[in-house]
């Protein structure tokens, strides 16, 4: 098989790049800058997802398109939002266009359990739809949830697409904030919590990777599968994660309040204490917000086996 992958230098495509090479498909990866791409032993067409010819050329010849490029910041400056909606709106388009005049046999699109919005303390389900009217926590939340919406009506229009909606990856390698998290407690670095009952559902990279491909060889055309590891909050996380790390979780809590009283100049303080520059959009995507979302399809139809939080974290903590 020839397949043509977006995101392919990023955290979770470079590990779908890997089983594919390693089963033999061949593989052409979408690279803004080719020279990321030098260890993936796979072929290199340069460009975006803005970059429409080159979403085309790469995608000669190929039986499968894996989309995983996404725009996921939260918490961006108001200048970059458009930026994000070109990515994961209209970039998702012109992947899909591009493969339905290419013929391609299968596309697994990767889109996210953020589409579902705030679940307010439920564990939805696959059937889940979120109500417009309550608004979007982020413009990631918004585009990310656009994307989907377009992604289905393409599926039901006839064109052979899977959706793949993981939870909060994490893993070796992670330099988001999600990996910063995780680095700080297990190393006794993190002075206070912020925002302990976010709910979260953690999966570990691997296992998204391992679920893409199964996605791809067994999973229904118009069908979408979360991709879960294990449901939990940003406290608990914290943690676990010290506790792996053999050190101390973090005694003081960062208030809400606090945080929001920083709104007006966060811009200025936020990158240099770590955190994004709009705290307005961190907070409405964090304060009394759960992304909860079950498995259960998944690994049903699948046979997908993601590993529990604690496994997860001992392979991604270094402890010496």
């Amino acid at each position: 098989m020839r397949a043509f992958v977006t995101g392919g230098t990023g955290f979770i495509g470079s590990r779908v790049v890997k089983r594919l090479r390693d089963r033999g498909d061949e593989v052409v990866v979408l690279a803004r800058r080719p020279e990321k791409a030098g260890g993936l032993d796979a072929e290199v067409v340069q460009g975006d997802l803005s970059d429409g010819d080159a979403i085309r050329r790469g995608m000669e010849g190929c039986q499968a398109v894996f989309h995983i490029a996404a725009d996921y910041r939260v918490g961006m400056a108001a200048s970059k939002r458009d930026s994000m909606r070109d990515s994961n709106v209209a970039g998702t388009e012109r992947v899909l266009d591009a493969a339905a005049d290419a013929g391609v046999e299968k596309i697994v699109y990767v889109s996210t359990i953020n589409i579902f919005g705030n679940t307010n303390g439920q564990t939805v389900d696959e059937s889940y739809r979120r109500d417009e009217a309550d608004g979007f926590v982020s413009t990631y939340d918004e585009t990310k949830y656009r994307a989907h919406l377009l992604a289905e009506q393409r599926a039901a229009e006839g064109a052979p697409i899977v959706i793949v909606q993981p939870g909060s990856v994490y893993g070796p390698g992670d330099h988001a904030l999600v990996g910063q998290m995780i680095d700080q407690a297990s190393t006794g670095k993190m002075p206070a919590k912020a925002f302990p009952e976010l709910g979260l559902n953690m999966v570990h990279v691997d296992d998204v990777a391992d679920g893409i491909l199964l996605a791809y060889d067994k999973g229904k055309p118009g069908e979408s599968y979360v991709l879960g590891g294990e449901i939990t909050t940003q406290g608990d996380l914290i943690d676990r994660a010290a506790a792996i790390g053999g050190k101390k979780p973090p005694r003081m809590t960062v208030p809400p309040v606090l945080l929001k009283a920083m709104i007006p100049v966060s811009r200025w303080i936020g990158p240099p204490m770590g955190l994004p520059p709009n705290f307005r959009e961190m907070i409405s995507a964090a304060h009394n917000v759960t992304y909860w979302a079950k498995d259960d399809k998944a690994r049903e139809e699948l046979g997908y086996e993601p590993r529990d939080l604690d496994t997860g974290l001992r392979e991604t903590i270094r402890t010496g």
